[in-house]
């Protein structure tokens, strides 16, 4: 290797995974797992909120959707924010923000304060997922990508699952303050992330902090020689000024329009499920209790399923995985309106969590790898914000269907039809939008994009 010229996009792409990338790894796992836990303890508070507040059901899904809109913007500004501001500041604001407005919602007096809290706790929820998911793609070896996103982002499932557990421990005897207490913890890990966090690459090099730039390569190649007269140079045009514009440019404009509907269809269905679930079994015929391990075995299916699927990914790729995956999910959605023996009905349920959850997941992933690095935040920002569009009007969706009390099948096979949309959409991305994306920066503008001599 010429050490006077190092290409840094090889170096992260061939580089054997070490301690450098396990510090990534956790460190983003721990922030999604926090911020996992503060997205789902609403749900956890909800009925002693409701008995407290006197709530009616209109009302309590009014302050569910206040953090859901808040994610929707969040998604948006910070994803966009982070590319001009780099990555860990950004994460570090919107971990002050969730963790911080989350904490002071355990003393709101009244439904507004508590539903101005969660809007402000909501943008920083939806705005740190598209970038903690960038920062680990941007250092994952590419080998395991997928699968190192899908890990990382299974830590919504477990923040979620403490969420659930501690309610069931905590709540009963210390009431649901306890729980937004609780969630004031990451602020006091803020200076330890700050410290063990790393800075986007790509955003040392744009910013010239060359001395930091080149402690991160060496950690990426322990072997590598790299001194004053290193040059790093990145594939791709760091100097992007408008970076919403660039989802648009080279070929990607229908490509990040079909991201951008199957996004709105995957959380459609994500969040029509974990709300209603649970009362469509019942209406199906099935016990409280079941309909709840139903709940459970669609969260498991997702976590399976974006491991398995990120697995799969890095074995093929992304686009027929999830293709596949959302193809399925509709077909075991649709079964499930019919009878069947109780394991067939867990696997089926399984399945429909694989293809909506998972999925969701392994989205995020595919745009993360789509777009170029300098503008991965803001494709992951935009997406995701569209995408909490199809959050918020999916549980309205299906509580208007189930007014029409319509046969078991046809409310599944409502349902189902976002999948086949999905699906679709995906299989219609343009592949080469994103190679030649990379490619054409590489051949004309690397000269712009060297780390020059200190």
């Amino acid at each position: 290797m010429n050490m006077s010229n190092v290409n840094i996009n090889e170096i992260i792409d061939n580089a054997k995974f070490n301690p450098f990338h396990w510090k990534v790894l956790i460190w983003c796992l721990l922030i999604i797992i926090f911020d996992g836990y503060d997205l789902v303890i609403y749900g956890v508070a909800l009925p002693l909120l409701m008995q407290q507040w006197s709530l009616t059901a209109v009302q309590a899904g009014l302050l569910a959707s206040a953090a859901l809109f808040g994610m929707m913007f969040g998604a948006m500004i910070f994803g966009t924010i982070s590319d001009r501001l780099g990555r860990k500041k950004t994460i570090m604001i919107c971990v002050a923000l969730f963790s911080g407005f989350t904490f002071i919602g355990a003393f709101a007096d009244n439904p507004v304060e508590f539903a101005i809290l969660r809007f402000l706790a909501g943008l920083g929820i939806g705005g740190v997922m598209p970038n903690v998911v960038a920062l680990m793609t941007e250092y994952a070896p590419k080998k395991i990508r997928s699968t190192l996103v899908a890990i990382m982002f299974s830590g919504y499932a477990i923040g979620g699952m403490t969420s659930a557990l501690l309610g069931a421990w905590l709540v009963k005897d210390m009431g649901w303050q306890i729980m937004f207490i609780l969630a004031g913890i990451p602020l006091l890990l803020l200076p330890v992330i700050w410290k063990f966090l790393p800075e986007s690459l790509a955003f040392l090099i744009k910013s010239e902090h060359n001395d930091q730039a080149k402690q991160i390569v060496s950690k990426l190649a322990p072997n590598a020689e790299i001194n004053q007269e290193t040059q790093l140079v990145f594939n791709e045009n760091i100097h992007t000024d408008a970076p919403v514009r660039a989802l648009f440019q080279q070929g990607r404009a229908f490509s990040t329009f079909m991201f951008w509907i199957a996004f709105f269809m995957c959380l459609l269905m994500v969040y029509a499920l974990g709300s209603w679930l649970p009362k469509l079994m019942l209406q199906a015929g099935y016990s409280l209790g079941a309909s709840m391990l139903f709940l459970f075995a669609l969260n498991i299916g997702g976590m399976v399923g974006a491991i398995g699927g990120g697995a799969l990914a890095d074995k093929f790729h992304l686009k027929p995985v999830i293709t596949a995956m959302f193809i399925i999910g509709a077909a075991s959605l649709i079964l499930l309106g019919f009878n069947s023996p109780q394991f067939i009905l867990y696997s089926l349920i399984a399945l429909a969590g694989a293809a909506t959850i998972g999925s969701q997941i392994l989205l995020y992933t595919f745009v993360a790898q789509f777009y170029p690095t300098t503008v991965r935040s803001t494709g992951m920002g935009w997406a995701s914000g569209i995408g909490r569009i199809g959050a918020i009007i999916g549980p309205v969706l299906t509580g208007a269907l189930l007014t029409f009390e319509l046969p078991h099948q046809m409310n599944f096979l409502a349902i189902a039809i976002p999948g086949v949309i999905a699906a679709l959409a995906i299989f219609l991305v343009n592949l080469k939008a994103s190679v030649n994306a990379t490619e054409s920066t590489k051949n004309s503008l690397q000269p712009q994009t060297s780390l020059s001599q200190q």
